[in-house]
């Protein structure tokens, strides 16, 4: 073996430009690679689920057929052999022509067998989206990309799904077949009612962490990337314009706290015109971990141990700093000019207000929320009139985030003990009033009036019943 000279080594030595162009050249062959054997693994699952719904179909018509003979008592049919016979689709006619053909065929599989349990960063094909949360230029920020749909799930940049709790219940919609699994919405003529910022919060990434700014945009900022990289890319904000009726509010123009304008209180019914935006969380990991006074690892821990372990992308993929939970978002009630509710210059009416199903909609007497929801939009109404801004902000998180389950458990034990208390104290009196009617006639007026004293001084209990309950406190 004869070594190199010197002078052979400079000649041979590679650049750092050559270099580059291996490494280049080696990467796009493992994206080729990574194409090829996905559409390979596509094809196999495509042919695997073919032939799982030819069994199903081929049993079903199998069972079907011998229901239908049994129950007009004849013999079943011989059927073909379903390994040489199309199943798809297969129909059945009626004997009778007012009778509904019996359709026979079964649903094609929404997804291919493969799946998908979490990703890494690093990993082959895995190229996110940029995300720069805070920057001024929307180009170079990013969209939030959170689908896992064919051409988008290696771009992802945000873990989660789109449409906070009711993302489950397209998840039916996607199993049951009823919504195809890579439908991607038409945005025509969808955008915002109002043209709303931009501003200089939406520039610092420590001002705004639970929500996109821009999600009232996205699809119209980023329509490049959509056309021409076939990403799904959705909003997470939408914005309409819209009349309000409560039947307090009638009442209120009627005992004249409300006074009809015709631009905002409309007419003497108490309708009222509302501009509406619509908002589902979109946290910003690091920002909300801030908020909190923990570190971001901490954060992530805790979402992923208790969901359930439903996203594993909160532990693998630390690179990955957006994350759309499953839950209510909120909605913003404007009443005037939607623009006058960031001037400073101007004075603003605002209620923010926590769900309550029970009160809000249906009236029930157990709480207050809703006479004071209707206070809050009186007063937001007058301040717009007045040329200021009314806001109510309403949450979608029942019993300040509890649930309305564990709100029901706190109200039976706070009726428990107040019904307890009070018969506790009028077993004692009656024993002493000997039957003198003047001094139960009393007595019950006077427990009448610590019954009111206890529902004043209730709260205090409630929440403590509350933490009793949900092992956490409630703060007011």
């Amino acid at each position: 073996m004869v070594l190199p000279t010197d002078t052979d080594s400079t000649e041979h030595a590679a650049s750092p430009a050559d270099i580059l162009v291996a490494i280049k050249s080696i990467h796009d062959g493992l994206q080729q690679l990574t194409r090829t054997v996905e559409l390979i693994s596509g094809r196999v699952d495509v042919l695997a689920g073919n032939q799982q719904v030819s069994e199903a179909t081929a049993n079903r018509i199998s069972s079907d057929a011998i229901a239908l003979n049994y129950t007009t008592g004849s013999l079943p049919e011989q059927k073909p052999d379903s390994s040489t016979t199309s199943v798809f689709p297969v129909v059945e006619t009626a004997q009778d022509a007012n009778e509904p053909a019996l359709i026979l065929a079964r649903k094609k599989p929404t997804a291919t067998s493969r799946i998908i349990l979490t990703t890494y960063p690093g990993q082959v094909g895995i190229d996110p989206i940029t995300m720069n949360w805070g920057h001024k230029d929307h180009s170079q920020r990013g969209p939030v990309v959170v689908s896992r749909s064919h051409g988008t799930l290696r771009r992802r940049n945000a873990i989660g799904a789109h449409g906070g709790s009711y993302s489950i219940y397209n998840a039916l919609a996607i199993a049951i077949n009823d919504l195809k699994a890579d439908h991607k919405p038409d945005f025509t003529n969808t955008g915002p009612a109002v043209e709303i910022g931009p501003f200089l919060q939406w520039a610092d990434p420590k001002k705004i962490v639970s929500m996109d700014p821009l999600g009232h945009l996205a699809p119209w900022l980023f329509s490049e990337m959509i056309s021409k990289e076939g990403l799904d890319i959705r909003p997470t904000i939408a914005i309409t314009k819209a009349h309000m009726k409560l039947p307090e509010l009638e009442q209120s123009v009627r005992s004249g706290r409300l006074v009809p304008d015709g631009k905002i209180c409309l007419n003497q019914s108490g309708e009222l015109a509302v501009t509406k935006f619509a908002v589902e969380p979109v946290w910003y990991l690091p920002g909300v971990a801030e908020r909190f006074g923990i570190d971001e690892g901490t954060l992530r821990r805790a979402l992923f141990e208790n969901t359930g372990g439903s996203f594993p992308e909160l532990i693998t993929r630390g690179d990955i700093k957006l994350f759309l939970p499953p839950i209510g978002g909120l909605t913003v009630y404007c009443f005037g000019d939607p623009a006058k509710m960031s001037d400073p210059d101007v004075r603003q009416a605002l209620r923010v207000h926590d769900e309550c199903n029970g009160s809000d909609v249906f009236g029930s007497d157990i709480c207050t929320c809703r006479p004071y929801l209707i206070f809050g939009v009186e007063e937001a109404v007058k301040e717009a009139q007045k040329g200021g801004s009314g806001v109510v902000i309403y949450f979608r998180k029942e019993g300040r985030a509890l649930g309305e389950v564990t709100k029901y458990l706190v109200y039976n034990a706070r009726k428990f003990k107040n019904s307890q208390h009070m018969s506790d104290i009028l077993n004692l009196k009656l024993n002493r009033c000997q039957g003198n009617a003047g001094l139960i006639v009393r007595l019950l007026k006077r427990c009448n009036d610590l019954s009111l004293t206890d529902r004043v001084t209730g709260a205090s209990e409630y929440f403590k019943r509350t933490e009793n309950i949900a092992g956490v406190k409630v703060n007011v």
